[in-house]
């Protein structure tokens, strides 16, 4: 029995010949190739195909992935979800929805951002238990003033094209969230200025105006990503079906599999192999073709 996908091909530029090459690995994986549109800007284009597919979708996703072309991704996206009237996209924040990692940008105050970034690597590699993880990279932070807080806040940068991304999502009447393995105090602005519907990180234990290299209450790891994913999409009344989830590292794993679609964002090997998408480009708005809106 056939289901109805589109297949999204992005890159910097996407040349006649690749097209007709793409249209020959869609074949090639078990798809029919109906109607065709191409589209982007500037910065990358986009090519996007309605098909039937005949086989089964993780293996034509496999498939595609192994023979595609260099420079150019391809998403095989359900016609129900780009087609669904509401959805929910949540996306990681450090190196998704921002540029940096903000515990490395901490950590340098500290003298100690070399040390912590080997572990922060080590953990979005899925080598180290995330929680334990961040505990001991945040016990570095111990004694620093909170006003270092406000610096790191002026050093964050938006990736490019997260503003757009959230923005078209909101124009389209969809619903934007984003959980982070970071700290509320970086995020709460970034989230209030977004407008986001929904959005949580860790909490840095302050007392008398310095650091105590703790974090308050639960560390959000991979299993809490999932659980805000599945928590916020039910109370805006949105099928699992028609969720978009975005990351890098293997904290955010789980909410990639439990989401309709999961896209890894300039992420590690391990993830982009376990995600149904990849974007390779340094553009967050490219989630927005891949989704529909």
């Amino acid at each position: 029995m056939s289901s109805n996908v589109t297949a999204v091909s992005y890159g910097l530029k996407l040349s006649l010949p690749d097209i007709q090459r793409l249209r020959s690995l869609l074949t090639a994986a078990g798809l029919g190739v109906g109607a065709e549109t191409r589209t982007g800007d500037a910065r990358f284009e986009v090519y996007a195909a309605d098909c039937a597919l005949e086989a089964e979708l993780d293996g034509a996703r496999r498939d595609l992935a192994a023979a595609g072309i260099e420079g150019v991704d391809t998403a095989l996206v359900p016609a129900a979800l780009r087609s669904a009237p509401r959805k929910f996209l949540i996306m990681d924040v450090d190196s998704t929805l921002i540029q940096q990692e903000v515990i490395e940008l901490l950590a340098a105050y500290a003298g100690k951002r070399e040390e912590v970034t080997a572990v922060t690597e080590a953990a979005m590699r899925g080598e180290l238990d995330f929680a334990q993880s961040l505990h001991a990279r945040v016990a570095v932070l111990a004694g620093l003033p909170a006003d270092v807080v406000e610096s790191v806040r002026s050093e964050v940068r938006l990736t490019e094209g997260a503003s757009e991304l959230v923005a078209a999502f909101q124009a389209a009447g969809h619903a934007v969230a984003v959980v982070s393995g970071g700290f509320n105090q970086i995020l709460r602005p970034i989230a209030e200025d977004l407008g986001l519907h929904y959005w949580i990180a860790n909490e840095l234990e302050i007392v008398d105006g310095a650091l105590t290299g703790r974090v308050l209450g639960d560390v959000i790891d991979r299993a809490a990503k999932e659980k805000y994913l599945r928590e916020w999409a039910a109370a805006e009344g949105i099928p699992m079906e028609h969720t978009i989830a975005v990351g890098d590292g293997a904290n955010d794993l789980d909410m990639l599999g439990a989401a309709g679609i999961g896209i890894a964002f300039n992420a590690k090997p391990a993830v982009r192999a376990a995600a149904d998408a990849a974007v390779n480009l340094p553009y967050l708005d490219a989630v927005r073709y891949i989704a529909g809106v």
